[in-house]
C-alpha cells in the first residue's frame, strides 16, 4: 500500500460488493509496511462480530506495531454507527495498553470509504 489512494482503491475493490459484513485488519510493522491483511470475522447483512481480544492476540502473534481496522456496510452507506464507534474505542484502548497504534478504522460502502480519522472519531 504505497499511498492513501491505493489503500482506498484496494478496500473498495475487495469489500464494496460483499453481501454480508466482514471485519478485517491490516497488520503493520513499525515502518507501517503491511505484514498481512486478514479477515477476522464474517457477519450478517448488518453486523459482524468483533472481539478486541482476538484482534490484539493476532497483532501480538504477528509482532505488529500498528493496525488499520476495516469493515463494510452491505447497505452501501458507509456512515459509522454508534456500535462501530464503541467497538473501535474498545480495540484502540486494548491496543494502546500494549503499545500498538490503531491508525484508522475504515468503513467501505458501495461507492465510498469513510475514515474514522478523517471524521475526527479517532
Amino acid at each position: 500500500m504505497s499511498s492513501w489512494s491505493v489503500l482506498i482503491s484496494y478496500l473498495k475493490l475487495t469489500m464494496a460488493h460483499y453481501e454480508r459484513e466482514a471485519f478485517r485488519v491490516l497488520f503493520l510493522d513499525k515502518r507501517n509496511q503491511l505484514i498481512t491483511d486478514e479477515i477476522m470475522n464474517h457477519g450478517t447483512v448488518d453486523h459482524a462480530p468483533v472481539y478486541p481480544r482476538e484482534v490484539i492476540r493476532r497483532a501480538l502473534e504477528l509482532s505488529a506495531s500498528a493496525l488499520i481496522l476495516v469493515h463494510n456496510h452491505p447497505s452501501g452507506d458507509q456512515t459509522p454507527s454508534a456500535a462501530d464507534v464503541e467497538m473501535t474505542r474498545k480495540v484502540v484502548d486494548a491496543a494502546r495498553t500494549l503499545g500498538i497504534a490503531v491508525h484508522d478504522h475504515m468503513i467501505v460502502g458501495r461507492t465510498d470509504v469513510a475514515s474514522f480519522k478523517a471524521l475526527g472519531l479517532l
